[in-house]
């Protein structure tokens, strides 16, 4: 187990240092100066004191080679200080702080959301004896998927606040304000989650031990949630932990059509701005949510699974 573990927290820190590159890499070679930008002068960086560009460029380290302020950045960030950002001269960590409160409380929302409306869908949609109704429920989730969120947001807007007037358009008025942007966000994950669900359970309703429990008299909501539930569970537990990660990615969106203060509006402001040490503070902190929500989910199978047994780095079942 010990070697398991380790493994895949190595596993962890890759995925964060290629994160880190990737963005660093992107934003380099991205069109554009930000510390023109920060001085006023946009892209024209002739319309403002050369001498202060050199200033500003020194003390945000552009004036050195790309790989030597790679270096420096990666030394520092390992540290956990991902410098100052270049438009508002505030700690990079800082201004994820003050941001993080409001994008946890709407993705953490959006998650119950999805995993309760999804495995909702999924357990009424292949316990029901309705044909019709099954069929209606499972064609739920691919149009969940399919339509964007943007426009499912402007339609929650323009539904519950412009015409029913239930809820707040937008800002962070408190659990209302809460509402909409969550249930914006957790519908297409709640589709994936219902889809990976519906399939698993209908599979596992098929197995031999399935037949075995029926002959010896146990009942449909028996063997549904406690044989069934337990190993059909297993791929919508890792759809889940994928997702946990995704869903900081989709507040970007969600926040800016909500006009929600968060990572969200923060990320899309420094990308715009090309805030070098802000995004890579942001992308950083994406990416440690997601390695942490894999390997939370990668030690919690063996406790719903026991025949999982963890040998050497890989997860084998015994025959």
């Amino acid at each position: 187990m010990r070697r398991y573990v380790i493994k895949r927290v190595a596993q962890a820190l890759g995925v964060l240092w290629a994160a880190y590159t990737v963005s660093f890499l992107v934003l380099d070679y991205l069109p554009g100066d930000p510390v023109s930008a920060m001085a006023g002068a946009g892209a024209d960086s002739g319309q403002v004191d050369p001498a202060q560009l050199a200033a500003l460029r020194h003390q945000y380290g552009f004036d050195k080679p790309v790989l030597l302020q790679y270096a420096e950045h990666l030394g520092r960030a390992v540290r956990g200080d991902f410098g100052d950002s270049v438009s508002s001269g505030r700690p990079v960590t800082s201004s994820v702080a003050d941001a993080l409160p409001q994008t946890l409380q709407l993705t953490g929302a959006a998650l119950l959301l999805a995993v309760v409306l999804g495995g909702g869908v999924a357990l009424l949609a292949t316990y029901t004896a309705s044909r019709w109704l099954r069929q209606l429920l499972l064609s739920l989730p691919p149009l969940g998927v399919s339509v964007p969120t943007f426009w499912v947001g402007l339609l929650l807007v323009e539904v519950f606040s412009f015409r029913v007037k239930v809820f707040p358009a937008f800002g962070n008025d408190g659990l209302r304000g809460l509402v909409l942007p969550a249930v914006t966000l957790a519908i297409p994950t709640g589709a994936l989650v219902a889809q990976v669900l519906a399939k698993s359970l209908l599979t596992a309703l098929d197995q031999a031990y399935v037949e075995t429990a029926r002959a010896k008299g146990a009942g449909r909501a028996r063997i549904h949630l406690r044989h069934a539930l337990r190993n059909a569970s297993l791929p919508a537990l890792t759809v889940v932990g994928l997702l946990a990660g995704q869903l900081v990615a989709g507040s970007v969106v969600v926040e800016t059509v909500f006009s929600r203060d968060g990572l969200g509006r923060v990320t899309a402001a420094a990308v715009t701005a090309q805030d070098i040490p802000l995004v890579q503070g942001v992308v950083v902190f994406g990416a440690l949510i997601f390695v942490s929500a894999n390997l939370i989910v990668d030690l919690v199978y063996p406790v719903l699974d026991p025949r999982i047994v963890v040998h050497s780095g890989r997860k084998v079942s015994p025959a």
